[in-house]
């Protein structure tokens, strides 16, 4: 058990650095589920287009799901960002860089994804077999309009009988998978740039109130855990104090029985001073209350 614990303290004390852990398990996994992926494209005009950008875009959004639900910090955020005000002003810069922070981190799986699907070009193909103009090949030129659809929504599918040994599926499938993977590397190098322009131009901004935002992002996250913290050992106490109460209330019969009760004071010297103030569930309800809509200002002097 006090193994567990120095691990759950761990995690506490590291959120940030097991946040970025689980970002880089999650792109990982992304990349593995698509490798596993059985990738087979209907081959229907109808259908072909849902199916590939289906396999390209739905897995992404709900990779980006599974990181805002991971991500300890989109709960606090959200819970700072609807809080009544009280007593301590709301700081929009605060909510801003934890928004920021926590879309990152969200955003890495999902862009690893597009990007895999992109460069290896199956789900272009199956997507946009059926858009391409079939005067720019040869094996399409004599075939009536039905049936040009009907051979380009086979061509992602290179053992039908029809489109086996046809050149002209093979040139269909460079030209759409130089498209894909070509938007790839573009989409990539994009990123790569804007991640080197955020990283060199920090600095030329306000340092000041970017260290700010970031202080106080961090100090609104360790209060939410403490308060947790104090939450669960209060209940604790209180529970023990309740229970000592019913036990002192049923002496009688507990006498009756044979059962010996512990001495006046026994087992609650710890709990009593915490205790001794908040004595029924009206008064916790309160201090509750009390916490959530008028929080204290961040002044200890």
């Amino acid at each position: 058990m006090d193994r567990f614990r120095m691990i759950f303290q761990y995690f506490q004390s590291n959120s940030e650095s097991v946040m970025n852990g689980i970002c880089g398990l999650l792109a990982l996994a992304s990349v593995k589920m698509y490798t596993s992926l059985d990738f087979s494209c209907p081959c229907l005009p109808q259908y072909n287009m849902a199916y590939g950008l289906g396999i390209m875009f739905v897995p992404p959004i709900i990779l980006f799901l599974c990181g805002l639900i991971l991500n300890r910090q989109s709960l606090v955020m959200l819970e700072e960002w609807r809080r009544p005000p009280g007593h301590r002003k709301k700081d929009l810069a605060v909510i801003r860089y934890m928004c920021s922070s926590i879309m990152q981190r969200a955003m890495v799986a999902p862009v690893v994804w597009i990007v895999v699907t992109l460069l290896d070009g199956k789900c272009l193909i199956c997507a946009f077999s059926g858009s391409v103009d079939p005067q720019k090949f040869v094996g399409f030129a004599n075939v009536s309009t039905e049936q040009v659809q009907q051979l380009l929504a086979k061509v992602p599918c290179k053992d039908d009988e029809l489109m086996r040994n046809n050149t002209s599926r093979k040139a269909v499938s460079r030209y759409l998978r130089c498209w894909s993977q070509a938007l790839g590397w573009s989409i990539l190098l994009i990123l790569i740039i804007a991640a080197f322009l955020a990283r060199w131009l920090r600095p030329c901004f306000n340092q000041a109130t970017l260290l700010q935002a970031r202080h106080w992002s961090n100090y609104i996250d360790i209060e939410q855990k403490i308060f947790e913290e104090t939450c669960c050992e209060h209940s604790r106490l209180f529970a023990h104090k309740c229970i000592l109460h019913f036990f002192e209330s049923m002496q009688k019969e507990i006498k009756l029985h044979s059962f010996s009760l512990p001495r006046e004071g026994e087992g609650a010297e710890g709990g009593e001073g915490l205790l001794q103030v908040v004595t029924d569930q009206g008064q916790v309800n309160k201090l509750l209350k009390t916490w959530y809509y008028e929080k204290p200002p961040l002044d200890v002097s």
